[in-house]
């Protein structure tokens, strides 16, 4: 089944200690969530699944930005997320390749306006595995978007987080009512050789 590894918002501004607004860093560091996705990569590499690494960024004027959108007027009146700054890089530690699609998006979803259904398209993909930061938020609403677009959906738990154990537990129990929720070694172990 031709596959797919989509990491979300795994950036500096939302995952690095000095980011803007880094409420899960603690946990990611704690959890070793860059870890467990950078093991879940590596294995997509060997079995020649498309990485695709998709992060939000706005413009310096934040003219993509919704003005009815709550969330993203917090993110303009603290200046962050603006695309090309060090908030929007890719955290060091995550384990990308030149060979690996990035995105950007101005939107929660993965896929609202961006070019992932064209890229999902031409590359046949039918398997979609997400992980990202923040479960609640992102991974949640890609997945949800992906499942109505009839991706066979998983979320790798060990690979998300959110800032609080409850939020992140609470997202992973609805999210399995559209796809299969399993830990990044329990989805190597289902996979055998996709």
């Amino acid at each position: 089944m031709k596959t797919a590894i989509i990491t979300l918002d795994f950036i500096n501004d939302i995952c690095h200690q000095n980011g803007q607004i880094a409420a899960a860093a603690s946990r990611i560091k704690k959890n070793k969530i860059i870890k467990n996705t950078n093991k879940l990569i590596i294995w997509g590499r060997t079995h020649s699944h498309l990485i695709c690494h998709i992060r939000v960024a706005f413009s310096d004027d934040y003219r993509e930005s919704s003005p009815h959108s709550p969330l993203f007027n917090h993110i303009k009146d603290i200046d962050a997320l603006k695309q090309g700054s060090w908030g929007t890089d890719f955290i060091d530690d995550l384990n990308i390749s030149d060979s690996d699609v990035s995105i950007y998006k101005r939107r929660v979803s993965g896929f609202r306006g961006t070019e992932l259904p064209v890229l999902m398209a031409s590359h046949r993909i039918e398997k979609i595995i997400l992980c990202g930061v923040s479960t609640q938020n992102t991974v949640e609403l890609t997945a949800r978007e992906a499942h109505d677009r009839d991706f066979l959906v998983y979320i790798a738990s060990d690979a998300c987080e959110s800032d609080t154990e409850k939020n992140k537990r609470n997202s992973l129990h609805f999210l399995t009512q559209i796809g299969i929720v399993k830990t990044v070694d329990e989805i190597i172990a289902s996979s055998g050789s996709d």
